[in-house]
Formats: structure tokens, C-alpha cells, sequence
């Protein structure tokens, strides 16, 4: 029997219906904070983000279905609070679905602290805090949409933070963080190894 030409195991996946539930891909996990019409409180845990180049700029993808777009919209703004792996229930409780009257009681039993450079609230006990300001919206990814914001303000326990003093792997173990590993698992990082870049390779 001749190998594939894919390469020994390598099986095509069917793209009939959307690739991401096939395997496991490994995401940050995050709470997107925004104020509803009533000045209340909304978090939205979000995988789907990414820095957006090497400047202050942060992104996730969205629906025009859910809230927390069109509170941005809206408002202009948002905060992104990274929560720890202890606290992986809160973050998955921020996902209940609303009342029929449209609100979200669950929130009211989290603790947050608010922003201080716009109208916005953190999860406490995270490690890395952003407010965001709007920048830009970019519809058309299906039913799904990438929102996008310029870091203007930025905090962090500064056990997560790396220090000159500090071995980048001593820093991660001592502090693990939180990972979701897409559709349906998260795992706790505490290892890891330096990345073999080239020597000339330039950002």
C-alpha cells in the first residue's frame, strides 16, 4: 500500500461542517468586560483572542448576537481580565445563559474591581488586566465578527510579570496560568521550555 501523500497518519478532515470541534487547539481564555444599556455588568468568556501585532492592540471574535458586542458598540470601550487556573468555575459560570428578562444574576456574585481610565470592571484574583478602547469591528466571519481595541491601561499580579531576576520558567511554574484547550478542556500550564529561534531572526 503506498503512504499518502499527506504524510503516515495524516487523515483529511471534513469541512463540511466547522474543523474546531475535530481536534484540540490550545487558546488563551479570558473575561470580556462591558456595560449593558442599564449601567450593569457583563462578563463574557472569550478563547478566541490574540494580540493584534506586536503594538497595544488585543482581539476576539464575537457575535452581533451576544451582548458583548453591542455594548462596545455602544460604549466604545471594554476591559479583558485573564483568570487563573483556581479559577476556571467563575469564569465558566460567566457563560449561563440570560433570563428571559435579558440580565445575568450570576454576575452580581463575582467579585471585581473597577477600571480607573474607563467605565469598566476586572475579575479579581486574575493576572492581567487591559482597558480597551474600540478601534475597529470587522464583520463577516460567517455569523461571527473580530472586535478589536487599543490597550490603553494595563495591570498584572506581579507574580505573573517577567523579571531580569527571574528564570522565565520558575516565573511560569510558581504562577501556572490558565489555557482552554478548544472545544472543551482547559489544563494548567506550570512547565515549559525555551523556544529554539534562529539567531538572526528579526520581529
Amino acid at each position: 500500500m503506498n503512504e499518502s501523500p499527506l504524510g503516515k497518519n495524516v487523515v483529511e478532515v471534513d469541512t463540511t461542517v466547522p474543523v474546531w470541534e475535530q481536534f484540540f487547539t490550545v487558546a488563551p481564555l479570558v473575561l470580556i468586560g462591558t456595560s449593558e444599556e442599564d449601567g450593569s455588568l457583563d462578563l463574557a468568556p472569550k478563547h478566541m483572542v490574540t494580540p493584534m501585532g506586536l503594538q497595544n492592540y488585543f482581539g476576539f471574535v464575537c457575535t452581533p448576537r451576544h451582548n458583548t458586542c453591542s455594548n462596545i458598540q455602544r460604549t466604545g470601550m471594554f476591559t479583558v481580565s485573564y483568570p487563573t487556573p483556581s479559577q476556571v468555575l467563575v469564569t465558566s459560570l460567566a457563560a449561563s445563559p440570560r433570563q428571559e428578562q435579558g440580565g445575568k444574576p450570576i454576575i452580581d456574585y463575582f467579585k471585581t474591581f473597577p477600571a480607573k481610565q474607563i467605565d469598566g470592571h476586572f475579575i479579581e484574583d486574575g493576572y492581567l488586566f487591559f482597558e480597551c478602547r474600540h478601534y475597529k469591528t470587522i464583520d463577516g466571519f460567517g455569523e461571527n465578527c473580530l472586535i478589536t481595541g487599543e490597550i490603553i491601561a494595563a495591570y498584572a499580579d506581579d507574580k505573573f510579570l517577567r523579571h531580569d531576576e527571574a528564570d522565565d520558567q520558575e516565573t511560569i511554574h510558581d504562577s501556572p496560568l490558565l489555557a482552554f484547550l478548544a472545544p472543551n478542556r482547559f489544563a494548567a500550564i506550570d512547565h515549559s521550555n525555551a523556544f529554539p529561534f534562529p539567531s538572526a531572526m528579526k520581529k
